[in-house]
């Protein structure tokens, strides 16, 4: 495949402060620590304080591997994880079925290539790409569907504890379904194989996607991990005490959202008194304080102060993070520099920096993941044929229609001349009115409104009497649009990873290393 760069702000996609962070505006800069560059993360990696047990993690790692036949580059990666001079580069998500949308796996191709990056730059020290499972996350109505061929395939399971904990008994009907997409093809038999195994043969959502995944990235040494592990709490454990009983985190956040939002841009999260959960199979519900007691919402379980700390004393793993305590978990277990993530991620992660200073954890650098439109070869030869370029995609349908019917009409369709000299006229018949009766002139500028506007909605009908004639091309860009940005939206946050898969195979995911540029700052157009 090949590829092409246009900026962010060409595609009209990304939010403000996105925009603004890429290009470092000077108000944003309280909320990181380092600028997503070489240099920054140069400065990030001789700065890091790692708080964490290196050994504990890696002790984790090779037991949620044992089960799973991984080749060198996973094992290798394990073990160099022990060594002072590792460091990981992370990103993190839901366990979306079947992998979900395709940004779930640009995320993951993002981390990897940064991850090389960082090696060629550092040859003295190891990089080690993670994607961190969302396992204790529970909101499982996000993650049970996926969208091939704009059609829906969904498990249907009911369920209220961790998502990573969940049973894969009922999913067989949703992998049948995904398999009668993929066909026949030698591509598509491919990665049904990987899936029925994944998802058939493995007891939980969480080791189906770890399956899966490693399948996919393997050779390219991606660790996955499942921080639901009562080693790898116990290492957080003071945290968690700290924050339940002082509310350290909502004091923090609430603070840096204030900020954020005096400039101008909107809060992504917003912090609880307590950000934590209390986690049991089949059950994650929030802790609240009420009349001088801990309570886990909607159940009679309550603690007194000193029963919670005995309980995160020896059951750290039933407490869990939501999402703005997560990310320093993350950092506390890992030996990370940098974390990757969406628009909405990034933003998000910006409202958390002063909870990291305030507990003296290290805030990585925040990366914004790879962006991809795969521009098919009958897309493509449409857009030409059209007369317009790749970049002009991302433009509304109808603005693109208009462009193209003022291209290619032998017609006048503008009335600027007539509408110059009628005004010119008015301006002329308000003079002499003037001198008649002052107040004539309002009544002159009204006349020159309805006017005005009279001329407006003719030119409207002229040009949709135009379009009319060219019903064809029009259809063509409809057609082009929609294949492009299914159900209106981003080819990446709604396609699933199968129809590429099934038309390229490997050279799909092949294709993304080879071209993705993590410090790039640009969005990538791959072509077949």
């Amino acid at each position: 495949m090949q590829a092409k760069y246009i900026s962010y702000q060409e595609t009209g996609s990304f939010s403000k402060l996105v925009l603004d962070y890429i290009n470092n505006e000077e108000a944003l800069k309280a909320f990181y620590s380092y600028r997503p560059d070489m240099e920054g993360l140069a400065e990030a990696i001789e700065k890091r304080n790692f708080l964490g047990d290196r050994n504990i993690l890696v002790e984790v790692l090779k037991k949620q591997y044992q089960h799973i036949q991984t080749n060198k580059s996973v094992t290798k990666n394990i073990e160099l994880l022990a060594l002072e001079n590792t460091f990981t580069v992370t990103t993190g998500h839901q366990l979306n079925l079947f992998t979900g949308p395709l940004y779930f796996i640009y995320k993951i191709v993002t981390a990897i290539n940064l991850a090389i990056e960082l090696k060629m730059a550092h040859p003295d020290k190891n990089f080690v790409p993670v994607y961190w499972m969302a396992t204790e996350d529970h909101d499982f109505d996000e993650i049970n569907h996926v969208s091939v061929d704009e059609k829906n395939i969904s498990w249907i399971q009911t369920t209220n504890g961790a998502t990573g904990r969940l049973s894969t008994k009922t999913v067989a009907a949703a992998v049948t379904a995904y398999k009668g997409y993929l066909g026949i093809s030698k591509n598509g038999k491919h990665i049904a194989k990987l899936v029925e195994k994944a998802y058939l043969e493995h007891d939980n959502l969480a080791d189906a996607t770890r399956y899966l995944v490693n399948k996919l990235f393997e050779k390219y040494g991606l660790v996955i991990v499942n921080a639901d592990e009562p080693a790898l709490k116990k290492l957080f454990a003071p945290i968690i005490t700290a924050d339940i009983v002082e509310h350290n985190s909502s004091r923090n956040i609430e603070e840096s959202s204030n900020k954020l939002e005096e400039l101008g841009f909107k809060a992504q999260v917003n912090g609880r008194d307590i950000n934590f959960f209390y986690l049991k199979d089949d059950l994650r519900e929030r802790l609240v304080f009420e009349n001088g007691k801990y309570l886990v919402n909607h159940t009679d379980i309550s603690f007194t102060e000193d029963e919670l700390k005995a309980e995160i004393g020896s059951n750290p793993e039933r407490f869990s993070p939501n999402v703005v305590m997560r990310p320093m978990y993350q950092e506390v277990i890992l030996p990370n520099i940098a974390y990757i993530g969406g628009g909405a991620e990034v933003a998000y992660w910006m409202q958390l920096k002063a909870n990291f200073d305030f507990y003296k954890v290290d805030f990585p650098v925040l990366l914004l993941r790879n962006s991809a439109l795969l521009i098919d070869k009958r897309s493509a030869e449409n857009l030409y044929h059209l007369g317009f370029s790749l970049e002009d995609v991302f433009l509304p349908t109808e603005e693109l229609k208009n462009l193209w019917v003022r291209k290619n009409s032998t017609a006048q369709l503008s009335l600027a001349d007539e509408t110059r000299a009628i005004n010119s006229i008015f301006d002329q018949i308000k003079l002499n009115a003037y001198k008649i009766d002052k107040t004539l002139s309002v009544s002159t500028d009204t006349a020159k409104q309805k006017t005005n506007r009279l001329i407006e909605n003719l030119e409207k009908k002229l040009f949709r009497a135009e379009k009319r004639k060219h019903e064809t091309a029009l259809m063509q860009i409809e057609n082009v649009k929609r294949r492009l940005f299914p159900n209106g939206t981003m080819q990446e946050r709604t396609m699933n990873l199968a129809p590429m898969y099934v038309n390229y195979g490997e050279d799909f995911l092949s294709s993304c290393i080879e071209n993705f540029e993590p410090l790039g700052g640009d969005f990538t157009l791959l072509l077949p």
